[in-house]
């Protein structure tokens, strides 16, 4: 099984300093929906893992957070793609929880869902936390540089072996190259 891990804001979305706090505030990115289906197409699993915050700050209910991954889903199946599954961290940054990014849990529970290793799996995002965890994890570390990527990748720090791409077109485009 092919999969790919993938973090939400800034990757497939445009970001918001100020939290996606709605459905109409979540914006696909350019050619996102287009990779995903593209990754689908070519028999890939797709499964995001994202922080999510603003559920522990009060900024938006789970519900609310639900609808906006029923557009997301929506976009990506009108574009040929099918989201698996979508992993997130509702907890706040001191929570003290295994599963917000820097730390490795949302990519050890996906490991456990698939009961597959993480060793090369491609992981994308655009800060350097995802790096982390995806490196953490065992996977391989994509950075794009849309949304906090430009600065993620000026700032340096990124783990060994940290591919960078553009956008995840740009990813999917050197991962189905590969194959």
């Amino acid at each position: 099984m092919k999969l790919a891990i993938l973090d939400r804001d800034g990757v497939i979305n445009q970001d918001s300093d100020a939290y996606i706090k709605s459905p109409d505030e979540w914006v696909a990115l350019p050619g996102s929906m287009e990779a995903i289906a593209r990754l689908s197409r070519a028999g890939w699993r797709v499964v995001i893992a994202s922080n999510q915050s603003g559920v522990a700050r009060g900024l938006f209910s789970m519900d609310t957070l639900n609808a906006i991954h029923a557009k997301l889903r929506r976009e990506a199946a009108q574009a040929g793609g099918v989201v698996d599954a979508i992993f997130i961290c509702p907890h706040g940054p001191d929570d003290g929880c295994a599963c917000r990014k820097p730390l490795p849990g949302m990519f050890l529970d996906i490991a456990n869902r698939y009961d597959v290793s993480l060793q090369g799996v491609p992981a994308v995002g655009d800060s350097q936390r995802d790096l982390q965890a995806a490196a953490t994890a065992g996977c391989s570390p994509w950075l794009v540089l849309t949304g906090n990527g430009q600065k993620t990748r000026d700032k340096g720090g990124m783990p060994a072996g940290t591919q960078i791409a553009g956008n995840l077109a740009a990813a999917v485009d050197a991962w189905l190259t590969e194959e």
